[in-house]
């Protein structure tokens, strides 16, 4: 078996919500609206500074997937990839890609765990060169999104979807390290050896000091540089 180490993606492997920083690019795609664009414009910002408890649609894939309904696969995938470039990566932790840095050279496999929607994720990992994705999986049917969810990577459901990824890849969790922002992320922090308070919001600061779990703040960012 071996050690891996799981990094949370919203306002912990990046700076913001992956899900409404999309806006802009749904927006264009003609899949939301002037006012929605606003609207999730707000919702970011109050994301950024206050957490999941301001902007939960950051954190989950619920307010993304009820817009992809009747869309294709394919063009989903072709949006979030054109977005990494001027939306994702200016977003993305120097802090967190070189802690990612430090678990490659461990020998650890280092993946992204989030509640965004699967192919968020799997663009993030891949653009960053880790070793995968777990992420909300939207439904689909002929390859076509039916904007329902499949699976939704919230609390209790995504520390066992850890639990069944370590199982079917041999990843010993009490030997691997879990990063997050979220007091929803608690369960996803305790299925590991070792849990990291990443940016904590109120209610993940105040489980961290009663478990005697390390904090950190991730601050600059990659930028537009």
């Amino acid at each position: 078996m071996s050690a891996a180490a799981f990094f949370d993606l919203d306002r912990t492997l990046i700076a913001s919500s992956s899900s409404l920083a999309l806006a802009t690019p749904f927006h264009r795609a003609g899949l939301i609206g002037r006012r929605q664009l606003l609207q999730a414009k707000v919702a970011e910002r109050l994301f950024v500074r206050f957490g999941a408890g301001h902007g939960r649609a950051g954190q989950t894939a619920d307010a993304a997937v009820a817009i992809l309904d009747g869309l294709s696969v394919d063009v989903l995938d072709e949006i979030v990839a054109d977005a990494w470039g001027p939306v994702l990566r200016p977003l993305v932790y120097r802090q967190a890609l070189e802690l990612a840095r430090l678990h490659r050279e461990r020998g650890e496999r280092v993946l992204v765990v989030s509640g965004a929607l699967q192919q968020i994720g799997d663009v993030v990992a891949s653009q960053l060169d880790l070793d995968g994705a777990l992420g909300s999986l939207a439904e689909t049917a002929d390859g076509v999104f039916t904007g329902r969810l499949e699976r939704r990577l919230l609390g209790r459901a995504k520390a066992d979807a850890l639990v069944e990824l370590a199982d079917a890849e041999d990843l010993d969790l009490a030997a691997s390290v879990g990063y997050s922002d979220s007091i929803t992320d608690v369960p996803f922090l305790e299925a590991v050896g070792t849990a990291v308070a990443v940016n904590p919001d109120r209610g993940l600061r105040r489980a961290a000091a009663e478990r005697g779990w390390p904090v950190r703040r991730f601050r600059e960012t990659l930028g537009r540089g």
